[in-house]
């Protein structure tokens, strides 16, 4: 990551998480009312890529298993299945999603010690969701359902294009994860969960205080009916103040195709700057350019 210190300072001290350690120039960081080891890595690198995203599963014998799965379908393997040396630890393996992203899951990490924060106390609590964007957006989607087994919550589209967003859910929450139509492979955003409202709008305004870049925001989307401010870091990437995003009942639910170009889609308060072609254009992001390269640690 070029600018490390820049980027370091940025995310543990006005965005509000919490270090957990630092080791060979790569820094740990958790949301202080988490359980979760740590949500975000920061790695000291001269080129701005994304090394890995990672997700967590039940059990050792659930990876042990998705690495047959995904070995038998061909799936480029990082690492085999082995004990993790990253806080927490765990059992885990890596791969290469089809685009070419390095993909973690594991099982078994060390909750750690955290706090119940104060009402007003406006830090994130945790990690909401993580977005990516994919020239191939459908095949992209496929192979997620397909080879991890996410579900398809809903779509947002577009007269104009067509459908351009899917909103995937491994769990009861509207979705963990998103996939967006882009010119290239690379970060769209990562959302971070407020406790609530009024934290919500407390740490949006310490962002805007503070002179921080905003995208899009303060407002609340339609699909997954939760709250959003999207602000950039400082080398450009999306990230996301949200809270109360929607569950879903697994036996009543049907996926929608949203209407974007309907203002209520976008933002039901009406509060926040129109979504237009400049601020799609700054979550497009830089290409990554680490596909199919694992990264070094």
């Amino acid at each position: 990551m070029p600018d490390f210190d820049r980027q370091r300072e940025f995310y543990r001290g006005p965005w509000g998480l919490t270090d957990v350690a630092n080791d060979s120039g790569v820094q740990f960081l958790a949301a202080e009312g988490s359980p979760e080891n740590y949500i975000l890595r920061l790695r000291r690198d001269d080129t701005k890529r994304l090394d890995l995203v990672a997700f967590g599963a039940a059990s050792p014998s659930d990876i042990d298993e998705l690495a047959t799965q995904l070995t038998s379908s061909g799936i480029r393997i990082v690492h085999e299945p082995r004990m993790l040396d990253t806080p927490g630890g765990g059992y885990g393996l890596r791969f290469f999603d089809c685009d070419g992203r390095v993909i973690e899951v594991s099982a078994g990490v060390q909750t750690r010690t955290h706090r119940k924060l104060e009402a007003r106390e406006s830090i994130p609590v945790r990690l909401s969701h993580f977005v990516v964007n994919s020239p191939t957006p459908q095949a992209t989607v496929a192979w997620y359902i397909r080879h991890l087994g996410f579900r398809l919550t809903d779509t947002m589209a577009l007269p104009h294009m067509g459908e351009f967003m899917w909103f995937l859910r491994c769990n009861e929450w509207h979705h963990s994860f998103a996939v967006s139509k882009g010119p290239h492979t690379s970060f769209h955003h990562a959302s971070f969960q407020m406790r609530g409202i009024d934290e919500y709008m407390r740490g949006t305004g310490r962002m805007l205080r503070g002179g921080v870049e905003k995208v899009w925001g303060p407002g609340r989307h339609k699909a997954g009916d939760n709250t959003f401010s999207y602000f950039l870091d400082p080398v450009g990437n999306t990230v996301e103040y949200t809270t109360e995003l929607e569950l879903v009942d697994e036996d009543t639910w049907h996926p929608t195709v949203f209407d974007a170009s309907d203002a209520d889609v976008a933002d039901q308060w009406g509060t926040a700057n129109p979504m237009n072609e400049l601020v799609a254009s700054r979550q497009f992001n830089d290409p990554d350019p680490g596909l199919f390269v694992a990264p070094p640690i």
